[in-house]
């Protein structure tokens, strides 16, 4: 799912595959049933960064989680992921008992391989697996045929369309489906965008932003549009960037310099593809050149940029594989990076409303 793995998308759906008829379950949850109308049971299929992030805030803000993913060893990299989080935060916000407050929100949170099980008495199914139309579908499809009726589906794909990932499920449960995208690392990002289709109802639009912000989220709004909001202005600004310096218009570190004090970023746009991995940029700029011409998105905007392509296929991923436009682990430890990305917030901080045992 979203690991760091060379996996073949055949591979993985064949993974997948197995997992949706697997049995094995580490620490289940029963917890009395949900009321009618109210989320109190999350479900977060994916045991990567971004399906870690959304388990760990779901936790820190009293639900209920279950982490969802193909392997054991996925889910303890998932757990180890969450935990190492805690432990960061614990040291801030509670430096005299960082263990206590980090097992406070581990125990909201049990992990399993069995697809079908994961979703039996879950609320609410947020997926964060890996960028596949045909994976996504698969799974959503069979999760269709699991969860009770009144369960609300959520995908948070960054690039994919939600509607004709929608379409795998009935059309009773397209009306409870909807884009819940989160920003990484989730547990400091504010940010979350709720993408409606055309069939998401009302009611589940509503709960979800309740969900979020309950979650200390900051949730916008937005139709299902390639990129949404803001992947949409930030993609071609990423890689005009990368042509600036393909020209040789200007080396990445003042592009980076020029942005942070010029332009008011808190981290320029190669520091950013560093971090989120230009692997990622590269894919979704092919997804939208592959739709070029519709939903107002030019081919100019996303023709391919040979030094990305080259950097990918060395293995010059970013943040992920060591190497990217920077020396990454120099720059990812630095005290700049830390101070960006984990001040704890303020009065919505689900910190607070932890309770420990």
């Amino acid at each position: 799912m979203s690991r760091n793995i060379n996996l073949s998308a055949s591979t993985r759906l064949s993974t997948i595959q197995r997992h949706l008829g697997s049995s094995r379950v580490s620490s289940g949850i029963r917890g009395v049933s949900s009321r009618s109308g109210k989320v109190e049971k999350l479900t977060v299929f994916g045991a990567g960064l971004m399906g870690a992030g959304i388990a760990q805030v779901g936790a820190q803000n009293g639900f209920k989680v279950i982490l969802s993913d193909v392997t054991d060893k996925a889910l303890q990299n998932g757990l180890n992921i969450i935990s190492k989080s805690l432990s960061r935060i614990g040291k801030k916000t509670q430096p005299d008992d960082v263990e206590g407050f980090t097992k406070g929100i581990m125990d909201n949170i049990s992990t399993t391989t069995d697809a079908g099980e994961a979703v039996e008495e879950a609320d609410l199914v947020v997926e964060a697996i890996i960028e596949s139309l045909k994976i996504k579908r698969d799974l959503f499809g069979y999760l269709d045929t699991k969860a009770k009726a009144g369960c609300i589906f959520a995908s948070n794909t960054s690039s994919l369309s939600i509607t004709e990932i929608a379409q795998s499920c009935s059309t009773e449960r397209q009306m409870r489906f909807a884009g819940l995208h989160f920003f990484n690392p989730v547990p400091a990002m504010k940010l979350v965008e709720i993408v409606r289709t055309t069939h998401t109802s009302d009611e589940t639009y509503e709960t979800l932003r309740s969900i979020t912000e309950q979650m200390g989220k900051s949730p916008v709004t937005c139709k299902d549009t390639p990129g949404f909001i803001v992947n949409r202005l930030l993609i071609p600004y990423l890689l005009d960037a990368i042509r600036m310096v393909e020209r040789g218009d200007a080396t990445p570190e003042d592009v980076d310099k020029a942005m942070e004090l010029g332009g008011g970023y808190p981290m320029g746009p190669f520091k950013l593809l560093d971090f989120v991995g230009l692997d990622t940029a590269s894919y979704i700029a092919q997804g939208w050149r592959e739709k070029s011409g519709s939903g107002g998105i030019s081919e100019e905007v996303v023709k391919p940029i040979p030094l990305l392509d080259r950097l990918v296929k060395e293995g010059k991923m970013g943040r992920k594989s060591g190497k990217g436009f920077y020396d990454v682990p120099k720059l990812f430890n630095s005290p700049t990076f830390d101070s960006i990305f984990y001040h704890p917030p303020q009065s919505t901080s689900g910190f607070t409303k932890i309770t420990k045992p």
